[in-house]
């Protein structure tokens, strides 16, 4: 919660007078959010708590916070899911980098589950449980394998949570919803963030420069959302009782988004090559898919 996304989320929430709770790795970011944070309580009796060094991957950390937030009484009745990282690389990634990069972006969203919502059942209270995902963990661009996959992973768990709490409303009384949250391109810090980590494994000569980042929230692409208008369109379809929050952003409209969803599974139904999309017998193809679907 120290930046882009998640930051934005806690401000939109201490706006709306709820308490919140921000966990970050980056400590020194941390601190500096939560004061920003602070700013945006709308009454004293508001608590903003921030747990600095949790590290997503370990489930203990996240149990710990869980013991915190739920001590005296506490309540949670929105849980996101939100850590990421951008790292990663094609199929033969080393194992360290995946595990890294599952860990955070997949085992992390879990931990948060298991920590979570067993207490968020018994406490009685609706609540919602909110995992951040991507498009690429939908359409699997080519480029980065191995976050496709961790992205892709979370959607068919978080789609499996859904559905069991779905049947647990149904059944049992239950009062939990979970929803996937699928970004279009933000102006966040997990670009940034990952060519900082790979400089420093690298130990390069020249120092890194933040500006060296082609796009971040101090440094924002024209095409990409701000992360507060990412917040801002979740609440919103959240409102509606969307499950999947699919974002656009300044470059790419919704039903483009589907045209291109829709291509993706169709490699299966239509028996084509793998990412057809990118194949260079198939991209033209794609191309007059797309311009014949799309309304005019």
């Amino acid at each position: 919660a120290s930046s882009g996304i998640g930051r934005s989320a806690a401000l939109n929430f201490a706006g709306r007078g709820m308490n919140v709770w921000m966990i970050d790795i980056d400590d020194d970011e941390l601190v500096a959010a939560r004061k920003l944070v602070e700013a945006k309580k709308v009454s004293d009796d508001q608590r903003i708590k921030s747990c600095c060094s949790v590290d997503v991957r370990v489930e203990e950390g996240l149990e710990a916070v869980a013991e915190d937030v739920f001590a005296d009484g506490g309540k949670c009745h929105i849980l996101m899911n939100n850590a990421g990282v951008g790292a990663g690389g094609g199929a033969l990634t080393d194992m360290d980098t995946v595990h890294t990069v599952m860990g955070v972006n997949t085992y992390g969203p879990i931990h948060g589950c298991l920590a979570f919502i067993p207490k968020m059942k018994a406490s009685g209270e609706p609540g919602i449980i909110v995992n951040t995902g991507s498009k690429q963990g939908i359409t699997m661009p080519p480029g980065n394998l191995t976050y496709n996959m961790s992205k892709a992973a979370l959607k068919c768990y978080t789609e499996g949570l859904e559905h069991e709490l779905m049947k647990d409303r149904l059944e049992g009384g239950g009062k939990l919803k979970a929803a996937l949250l699928v970004p279009g391109w933000v102006n966040t810090s997990i670009l940034l963030k990952s060519m900082r980590a790979h400089a420093e494994e690298q130990q390069q000569d020249q120092k890194f420069e933040d500006n060296d980042c082609p796009f971040f929230e101090d440094k924002p692409a024209d095409g990409a959302w701000m992360p507060s208008q990412v917040i801002d369109f979740m609440v919103e379809e959240l409102d509606k009782g969307k499950f999947y929050i699919i974002c656009p952003d300044n470059d790419v409209d919704r039903e483009t988004d589907n045209i291109r969803m829709t291509w993706t599974m169709q490699d299966i139904t239509e028996d084509r090559p793998p990412l057809s999309r990118w194949h260079p017998e198939w991209g033209d193809k794609f191309k007059e898919f797309l311009e014949a679907t799309k309304s005019k």
